[in-house]
């Protein structure tokens, strides 16, 4: 995995008051419209992404998409499906991100329970992520939506320092009882 790839840049969010969400339209990431979020990514991490990155995006379907207020690209989430031992399937997010002037409108948030109802729909009981140890904002964030630090990761990134990582997990119907 290279560096960062599974970077998370979440800020904060305050909920879909405000109007945002509705002014909110969610599109599929596609051949057509990946330099999309290419231009969010190189805007929003301290990391560049690979090919492999972005073709996971465009596989994982309906579990990537980008973000418009007001028809403007302001915010993505990019996913990947994983199949864990036994068959059953995990979403991985490699990225949420939404520009700074945008935060706090709840596009974020909008982002992430679509995974959620898709995951939910899917039969999808396992949601996971990475973050860098001193993303407080993103920490936060997730929390908020029941994630919960399962793991950390020592020397995870590369190039950035700090180098460690959080894995955060929500396990969503039936897995949540299990932990």
């Amino acid at each position: 995995m290279g560096a960062g790839d599974g970077e998370v840049g979440a800020r904060k969010e305050k909920g879909s008051g405000g109007g945002g969400a509705e002014r909110t339209s969610l599109d599929g990431v596609r051949d057509q419209n990946v330099m999309q979020l290419k231009k969010l990514n190189t805007a929003l991490f301290p990391v560049r992404y690979n090919d492999k990155y972005y073709q996971d995006a465009i596989a994982s379907k309906d579990f990537s998409k980008l973000a418009y207020y007001s028809d403007i690209c302001v915010g993505a989430i990019a996913c990947r499906l994983e199949k864990k031992e036994g068959g059953a399937v995990r979403v991985y997010i490699m990225t949420l991100g939404v520009l700074a002037p945008y935060r706090g409108l709840g596009i974020g948030t909008k982002l992430l329970n679509h995974i959620f109802d898709l995951s939910a729909k899917q039969n999808i009981s396992e949601i996971y992520l990475h973050v860098q140890t001193n993303n407080d904002d993103a920490i936060a964030f997730y929390k908020k939506f029941g994630f919960e630090i399962t793991q950390t990761i020592r020397d995870y990134y590369l190039n950035i320092t700090p180098p460690d990582c959080y894995v955060l997990t929500k396990f969503i119907g039936q897995a949540a009882t299990k932990k």
